[in-house]
């Protein structure tokens, strides 16, 4: 007996949640021709049923009952947007051993968990979706999993959180400070009530943690990523940046080094004539390269209900036709086959090498820049270029050094050393350079 029509059951009608319901209901009849059958959400789950969405629901849909809406034999697909680990973590395993596909944007729950429902999902044989966990409505999952699938990936670095993106943006064009630019990103709607997991790097990180999964066949511990935010940035660092002819962006990076991996997320200093450097606002951009195609880039708005729920509905119509068809697991949802996958390293920040630069508050006093040279010569460093602001004899003034590359370890070992010294009056900032010949 034919499939009259594929159900879907809601759990989280939040801000993507509503999105999903609103682009199921307004792009029903292309969503139709395209699987085959319709596409009709049946259940729907949610702490608040009382709210208006302002996405019409029929008598009945809307439930508290996560699990319900799991059991419901007419919910064929069962869409996760509740985010968090728990109890999003046991819904989705319950969907799975139930043998209902499953659909989620949890990137947090995947990056930390996503070994134990990836290993559910393969020995269930039941599809798993999750194009929208990295950036919003750019469809960089399946871009990787499939339309690059041939392509050995040498490295893998773009914009990946659209918050810390906007208040970089406006940091850069307006010289305001970092604590009133993420004022006005919360007054309008681009900062949530508690920044920490964007402005931290943290949803950077969890991002590009699924990206290495993908990109090399091998399981990553989201602790291993090297985090730094954009907190500690201040508006004198972006501008002297500009004056170098660079861009401050928060970067997510992966490398493969031969069968050790770089994952790391951290403001990064870009050649500001780069793609990524002119990419502004919330929009995310991820840069690709692999050994057969060289350069892809994908850009778009990598937040907000109607993309993310494009890429959801996405994962609905990929699962839909694979249901149609009696088919499930055709794509691993880890891009290698399970048995495939293999443990590779990823190296500690301190073994990567970079060029860097460095600003250090000095006293504006002969024998300064001989002092610093001579700790960063001690530790094989060499100096690219050299900036210095003011002249106010006796005062502290910034001087600002452009280094060639060099190892992390060498130059956290100098920092050490220049912090220490007579003239300096605070820490030294460091930030580090990609984008250019020799990063």
């Amino acid at each position: 007996m034919g499939v009259s029509r594929i159900g879907i059951g809601l759990i989280g009608f939040g801000t993507v949640g509503t999105g999903v319901a609103a682009v199921l209901q307004r792009n029903a009849d292309v969503i139709e021709r395209r699987v085959g059958v319709p596409v009709a959400i049946m259940r729907v789950a949610d702490l608040d049923i009382e709210k208006d969405r302002g996405v019409p629901l029929p008598y009945g849909v809307l439930t508290t009952d996560a699990a319900s809406v799991i059991r419901d034999p007419s919910v064929d697909i069962v869409v996760e947007l509740i985010g968090g680990y728990e109890p999003a973590k046991q819904l989705i395993l319950s969907a799975i051993q139930q043998g209902k596909p499953v659909v989620t944007a949890n990137k947090a729950l995947l990056a930390v968990h996503g070994e134990d429902i990836f290993a559910a999902a393969v020995r269930a044989n039941v599809d798993l979706g999750f194009e929208a966990s990295v950036g919003g409505g750019i469809p960089i999952i399946r871009t990787m999993m499939e339309g690059l699938a041939a392509n050995h990936f040498t490295s893998i670095f773009g914009i990946m959180n659209g918050t810390s993106n906007y208040i970089l943006t406006k940091m850069t064009e307006e010289e305001k400070s970092f604590s009133d630019t993420l004022k006005d990103a919360q007054q309008a709607g681009y900062a949530e009530a508690d920044p920490t997991f964007d402005i931290e790097g943290i949803d950077a990180a969890h991002k590009l943690a699924i990206l290495v999964s993908l990109a090399y066949g091998t399981p990553v511990n989201v602790k291993d990523v090297y985090t730094e935010g954009i907190r500690q940035l201040a508006p004198l660092d972006i501008q002297f940046a500009k004056e170098f002819g660079f861009t401050v962006k928060l970067l997510g990076i992966a490398k493969d080094h031969g069968g050790e991996i770089e994952a790391r997320v951290h403001p990064t200093l870009v050649p500001s004539s780069s793609p990524l450097a002119k990419v502004g606002g919330v929009y995310n951009a991820i840069h690709v390269v692999g050994d057969m195609v060289e350069d892809i880039v994908l850009y778009g708005k990598g937040a907000g209900s109607l993309p993310t729920a494009s890429a959801v509905v996405s994962d609905i119509i990929d699962v839909a036709r694979n249901r149609l068809k009696g088919i499930a697991g055709r794509v691993p949802p880890t891009a290698f086959q399970w048995t495939s996958r293999r443990p590779l390293r990823i190296r500690p920040i301190e073994e990567i090498t970079s060029m860097y630069y460095l600003r250090m508050m000095v006293r504006d006093q002969p024998g300064v820049l001989s002092a610093i040279a001579g700790v960063l010569g001690a530790n094989g460093i060499s100096i690219s270029s050299v900036l210095q602001k003011g002249r106010e004899e006796g005062q502290t003034v910034p001087l600002v050094i452009m280094t060639h590359r060099s190892s992390e370890r060498a130059i956290q070992e100098a920092i050490r050393h220049i912090n220490a010294l007579w003239c300096v009056s605070e820490p030294a900032v460091l930030l580090r350079i990609e984008g250019v010949e020799g990063s």
